[in-house]
This record gives C-alpha cells, sequence and structure tokens, in this order.
C-alpha cells in the first residue's frame, strides 16, 4: 500500500482485533517521511519503548485508539488524525472512539461485527459508521463492512437491575422490579452478610453507601475472609510500604484471591507490577518497563494493568477497608492514603488529572524537574495547577530543560485545551 489520500478509521472490535490489523498494516504499508510524524515515532520511542508497535505504526502514518491507553496519547493521536497534512491517516480503533471523542473520517472501514467479547449492537453499529462523512469536513463517506452488520433494531430502555448491583438494591422498595431469580440471590446474601457482620453493622454500611462494588459474591468473600482469616486484617499493614516484599505477598496471596481470574495475570505477577508502580513518579515508564520484563511485562501489559490497578484493585481495596473497620475496628488498621496513591498510579495527585486534559506525566516530570510548578505539593488541586500552568506558559516552554520538537507540539495543543475563550 502506498500512502493514503484520505483519513480512515479502522474500528477493529476488541484488543486482539486492533494488534491483528495492526500487524497487517505494518507488514503492508510503507513507511510515510513526514518530519511530524518522525519526531512522534522517536517520542514514542523515547518516552515508552523503541519496540511497541505503535512506535512503528505511526511510521506509517497509523495510530491506535483504545480505552487502555493513557488518556493525553490518544488525544495526542486523535489531534495528528485531524491534522490536513502530514498527519496520522489512519486510525484503528476500539469502540472508545465513539466515547466522547468527536472525529471523523472520510473512510471508516467495519473490520469486526464485535464489541469486546460481545456481538456488536444496532445503536453502537450505527454509531460507527455515522463517522464517515462529516458536513463540512468530509462531503462524502465511504463506508466498508468486512462482517455482517447487526440487524436493525428500535432502542428501548430497559429499566432492569442487572445482577451485578444487587448489593446496592433495596428489595423491599424494588420487589416489583427484581426478578425471582433475582430475590433468592438477594435475600440469602443478606442472610450471610448479617451472620457474618451482623444485621445493624451490615444495615448502616448499606445505608451510608461507602462501598463501590455492587456484587454480592465479592462483597460476602471479603466480609468471610476478614471472619474467618485471623491473618487478612494484619497483613494489610504491608500495603504501606508498597515496594516491600510483603506488600507483594499481601497482594498476591490475600487481596487479589477475592477475584479469582480478573487481573489477566497471575496474582504474583501483578503483585509485582504494583511494587514497580509505586516508583511511578520517580522512574521513567521505560526504566519501569526494564524493572518489568523479569516478569515477562511489556508495554501493552502495562498499560493493561495500569488501568487494573488504578480501577479495579482501587476499588477492591476500599471495600476491604470499609468492611473491616466495620468487622474488625479493634486491629485500627486504614488503607486509605495506599489507595489514594494507588488510584493516581502513585503520581501526585493533579500529575494524573492533567494527563486526562493532555499533559502526558513525562512533561510534568520535565516542569517539575526544572522547579517551575511543584506538582508534589500536596495543597496544589487541578485548577490551581491549570492557573499555573496558563499563566507560566511562556517561561515553561523556554526554561523546561530537554524539551524536543514534539514535546512542543504537544504542550502548544494542550495549550489550546486549557485556554478560556
Amino acid at each position: 500500500m502506498g500512502k493514503h489520500e484520505t483519513k480512515s478509521l479502522i474500528y477493529a472490535g476488541s484488543y486482539p482485533g486492533v494488534d491483528s490489523v495492526s500487524t497487517l498494516l505494518i507488514d503492508n504499508t510503507d513507511k510515510e517521511d513526514g518530519p511530524l510524524l518522525s519526531d512522534f515515532s522517536a517520542w514514542l520511542a523515547a518516552n515508552y519503548h523503541p519496540n511497541w508497535k505503535l512506535t512503528n505504526l505511526v511510521k506509517r502514518g497509523v495510530g491506535i485508539h483504545t480505552g487502555q491507553l493513557h488518556r493525553s496519547l490518544s488525544q495526542i493521536q486523535v489531534r495528528l488524525f485531524e491534522e490536513e497534512k502530514d498527519g496520522l491517516q489512519t486510525l484503528v480503533s476500539t469502540s472508545s472512539i465513539i466515547e466522547g471523542v468527536n472525529t471523523s473520517a472520510e473512510n471508516v472501514i467495519v473490520w469486526s461485527n464485535r464489541k469486546g467479547k460481545l456481538k456488536l449492537d444496532d445503536f453502537t453499529y450505527r454509531n460507527i459508521i455515522g463517522r464517515g462523512g462529516r458536513m463540512f469536513r468530509h462531503f462524502v463517506g465511504k463506508i466498508y463492512i468486512l462482517e455482517e452488520p447487526p440487524a436493525p433494531s428500535n432502542t428501548q430502555l430497559e429499566l432492569t437491575f442487572p445482577d451485578e448491583l444487587l448489593a446496592d438494591v433495596d428489595d423491599e422498595k424494588y420487589k416489583q422490579e427484581l426478578t425471582k431469580k433475582q430475590l433468592a440471590k438477594l435475600l440469602p446474601y443478606k442472610e450471610e452478610m448479617a451472620q457474618l457482620m451482623g444485621n445493624e453493622s451490615f444495615e448502616r454500611m448499606r445505608n451510608e453507601g461507602a462501598l463501590i462494588s455492587s456484587d454480592t459474591e465479592l462483597i460476602a468473600s471479603i466480609a468471610s475472609a476478614i471472619k474467618n482469616d485471623p491473618k487478612f486484617v494484619r497483613a494489610l499493614v504491608n500495603l504501606h510500604t508498597p515496594s516491600s516484599d510483603y506488600c507483594v505477598w499481601t497482594l498476591s496471596n490475600k487481596v487479589l484471591k477475592l477475584v479469582p481470574g480478573g487481573w489477566d495475570a497471575t496474582y504474583t505477577k501483578f503483585a509485582e507490577f504494583v511494587r514497580a508502580l509505586s516508583s511511578n513518579w520517580s522512574l521513567s515508564i521505560p526504566e519501569l518497563l526494564d524493572q518489568l520484563s523479569v516478569h515477562d511485562i511489556a508495554i501493552d501489559e502495562f498499560f493493561k494493568m495500569e488501568r487494573n490497578a488504578t480501577f479495579k484493585l482501587t476499588a477492591l481495596l476500599n471495600d476491604i477497608n470499609v468492611i473491616q473497620k466495620e468487622m474488625a475496628p479493634e486491629h485500627k488498621v486504614d488503607i486509605a492514603p495506599f489507595i489514594a496513591k494507588l488510584s493516581k498510579a502513585f503520581l501526585p495527585s493533579c500529575v494524573m488529572a492533567l494527563e486526562e486534559y493532555g499533559l502526558p506525566r513525562m512533561l510534568a516530570k520535565q516542569i517539575h524537574a526544572c522547579g517551575l510548578i511543584n506538582f508534589e505539593d500536596e495543597k496544589l488541586d487541578l485548577h490551581s495547577a491549570i492557573k499555573l500552568l496558563r499563566e507560566l506558559k511562556p517561561e515553561i516552554l523556554a526554561k523546561t530543560e530537554g524539551l524536543d520538537s514534539f514535546d512542543r507540539y504537544v504542550l502548544e495543543y494542550f495549550y489550546e485545551g486549557i485556554t478560556t475563550q
């Protein structure tokens, strides 16, 4: 394939689908020679990994958009896709491209009729093909469908309670909305929890809405572990030192086992990832990957595990903390400080938030290292950080050491996003 003249969005349906399409494009697409994409490829090699598939893809004018990537990296690629000259010509995506992303392409290629493991529904399918052509951008959109589309259907809102939310449902109040099967599951759960922690404690915890999970089986498993394993609560203290062997032991032998098969890795491997992630602010991503290579964790797994750690593991630990305080207050254990750090991937709080706004963590580190903004200041919230970044724009662009041409491209794009009209 030669140089593309039009923009193409390829919906690949799943992470394996994105990987397959990416491999096909690397093998069959010529390299681009534009300076912007060359700079982007070099930037990815330096800040993520030189042998990453995306590093090679962008040399061919191809980008990737998935929910696992750092948000700033996805935003940068959308910006490059919207560049009329010298930008990305093709974007390979999961359904993340239709979730709060306003972009379009002349060509939309539906490579797969799936959304993850499930079949694509008609509503999502029409949202995807609706990206083909856009008034005042591409007057004619071409849609290529490589698998059978879903059957047309009328979208209806079903007001039912999914099983995953049962723990939060008041079975007396919503008795008519619950199925017989759900009632049969909910009533034994309430009896089990009342037996494990006492009815008064259980009802107070439910009424306060302090739990993140609404999975009855998971919550019961947590309460059972605290009730029946004398070492469980005491072991949680080890989490206060995330770089220690004790922390790895607690995670792999006590915590992670509560969600069997839910971490896309062995318990020990995921626990070792959390240990390495605790150095996220002091080490670069290539340095972290070098440490993690002994555990066979490469760049794509890094993104997946960081997301699992900051969302899924954080939620689990929050519920453990809430339940153990209710059931075993005599131990006086509180892992909230560890949970707060983990939820931000062990980065200063506003650094993680700024990455959602389009400022990659490595640029925040460079600005911090030059003494322009102290991101470690606990009083620095997102609003204050953005205000400082606006005020110090000339100094940041002039005095931040080590900025290359693509760093400046990213910073200018970030400033466009935070500048009020």
